[in-house]
C-alpha cells in the first residue's frame, strides 16, 4: 500500500515538466562568438543536439525527485488486532433413564432423546469461537464429564461417550446445576453461563434446584434451562425376553421449577418438543451469549522520501560532472 503524506505537493511536478517542454521546443542553441563564422557549423553538428539537452533534463529530473520526496511517499501495511472477551459456558446435561424415551426423530428415524441432544449440542460446540466450554452430566448424581476447555474436539468426543443411565436413572437437577456453578464461580470472566437441559423432575441428589439457583445468582452466573419431551404418553423401550419392545408411559417434567431457575438468574426457559425446536433453542442461546470482540486497526508505514532525496542529489552531481567534462559548453 503506497501513499503520499502531502499529496498536494505533487502539483509542483508541473514545474519540471514545463521546464523540460520548454527545453525541448525552444529555438536556438549554444553560441560562440568568432570574428569569422566560416568554421562555426563544424562545431555544432546535428547529431550533437540531443547530448546538449542531457544536462537540463538531469536537472529537471532532480527537481522532480525532490518534489516527490517532499510529498513524503510512504509504503506500509494495515494490521487489525482482534481482542475478545470469551464466555465461560458449562453444559449441564441430563443422562437419566427417562432420556431413553423414543419420542424424537433424527433424519426421519425415531431415536431417544439423548441421541438428539448429543447431536444438537455437538453442533453448538463446533459453532463457538473463543469461548471456554465444559460439561456436567447428571442422573442420580452429578459429575464433571469435561472441565472448561478451548479444545472443542476433545469436548465433542467426551460428549459422544455419554449414555443413558451413565450417572444413574434418577434426576438430580439441583446437584447438576450446583456442580456446574462450582466450576464457574471462581473464574474472573465477566460472562459465565450454565445451559441446563433435562426432561424430568428433581427426584435425587442433596441440593434442591432452588438452592442451586440461589447460589448461581449469588455469583452472577446466568442459567438457561431447557426442557425437552412431548406431552402425553411417549414410547419407551422396555427390555423383554425377545429384546426391547416399546411401551407408552407418561413422563413427568417440572417446567415450573425450570422457569424459576431461569428467572432467578436472569436467564431464560425454553421447551423443545422436537429436533428442530431444540436446534433453534441452542442457536438462539448462542446469539444471546455471543463473544464480544474489540477490533483495533493499525497502519504501519515506512518512509521513502530519503530515497528520492538521494536520487535528486545523484542527478545533480551527475549533471555537474557531465557539464564539466564531456558535455562542457562554451558560452
Amino acid at each position: 500500500m503506497l501513499r503520499f503524506l502531502y499529496p498536494w505537493v505533487l502539483l509542483g511536478l508541473a514545474l519540471p515538466l514545463g521546464l523540460m517542454l520548454f527545453e525541448r521546443f525552444r529555438r536556438g542553441g549554444p553560441f560562440l562568438r568568432f570574428p569569422l563564422t566560416s568554421g562555426v557549423p563544424t562545431l555544432f553538428r546535428r547529431r550533437d543536439g540531443f547530448w546538449m539537452r542531457i544536462n537540463p533534463i538531469l536537472l529537471c529530473l532532480a527537481l522532480a525527485c525532490l518534489i516527490v520526496g517532499l510529498a513524503r511517499p510512504q509504503r506500509g501495511r494495515a494490521e487489525t488486532e482482534v481482542t475478545s472477551e470469551g464466555i465461560d459456558i458449562m453444559l449441564a446435561i441430563d443422562a437419566s433413564g427417562s432420556m431413553a424415551a423414543m419420542d424424537f426423530k433424527l433424519d426421519g428415524e425415531a431415536v431417544n432423546r439423548l441421541t438428539v441432544v448429543k447431536k444438537v449440542v455437538s453442533e453448538f460446540i463446533q459453532q463457538q469461537k473463543g469461548d471456554r466450554l465444559g460439561m456436567v452430566v447428571f442422573g442420580d448424581e452429578a459429575y464433571t464429564q469435561c472441565p472448561l476447555t478451548l479444545d472443542y474436539d476433545v469436548l465433542t468426543q467426551l460428549l459422544d461417550h455419554v449414555e443413558v443411565g451413565i450417572a444413574g436413572d434418577g434426576t438430580a437437577i439441583g446437584d447438576g446445576l450446583a456442580l456446574a456453578v462450582k466450576r464457574l464461580k471462581d473464574l474472573p470472566g465477566k460472562s459465565r453461563v450454565v445451559i441446563l437441559l433435562t426432561d424430568g423432575r428433581n427426584n435425587a441428589g442433596s441440593v434442591s434446584p432452588e438452592k442451586a439457583a440461589e447460589i448461581a445468582k449469588t455469583f452472577g452466573i446466568k442459567v438457561y434451562t431447557i426442557g425437552i419431551g412431548t406431552k402425553g404418553p411417549v414410547p419407551f423401550p422396555q427390555p423383554g425376553i425377545f429384546g426391547n419392545r416399546l411401551i407408552y408411559v407418561d413422563l413427568d417434567m417440572d417446567e415450573e421449577t425450570l422457569e424459576k431457575i431461569a428467572n432467578a438468574t436472569n436467564g431464560h426457559y425454553y421447551f423443545a418438543t422436537d429436533t428442530k425446536k431444540l436446534e433453534a433453542i441452542y442457536q438462539e442461546i448462542g446469539q444471546l451469549e455471543k463473544t464480544k470482540a474489540k477490533v483495533k486497526h493499525y497502519e504501519v508505514y515506512e518512509e521513502y522520501y530519503a530515497y528520492f532525496g538521494f536520487a535528486a542529489l545523484g542527478l545533480v552531481l551527475l549533471e555537474v560532472f557531465l557539464g564539466s567534462t564531456w558535455l562542457r559548453r562554451l558560452a
